[in-house]
């Protein structure tokens, strides 16, 4: 069987979380509103808990776009420190001078 990288699992639950976030909306919702009865905001709980475990968004891991790093990640630049410096010291990031000495 073929192991499958960190970057493909996390781009599968990204998928997963745009399916699923309407329906996990609503479902939230009727469970957060004290004025519905008991049993079905019990029920619309079970409902919650059917839905995949990766379609919930705090399963999301930010990971470099470049290297697929998932620590030191800029989120404006969506790339972690690594590959910056090292796009930075090649000249391919505009506006980015990366000073040595």
């Amino acid at each position: 069987m073929a192991k499958v990288s960190a970057t493909e699992k996390n781009k599968h639950r990204k998928e997963l979380v745009d399916r699923y976030a309407k329906k996990r909306a609503a479902l939230k919702a009727i469970i957060m509103d004290r004025s519905k009865p008991m049993d079905e905001r019990f029920r619309a709980q079970l409902k919650l808990n059917e839905l995949p475990r990766n379609s919930s968004k705090i399963r999301l891991r930010n990971r470099c776009e470049v290297s697929g790093r998932p620590r030191a990640y800029y989120r404006k630049l969506k790339m972690s420190r690594i590959a910056l410096r090292e796009l930075g010291s090649l000249g391919k990031i505009p506006g980015l001078v990366k000073s040595s000495w």
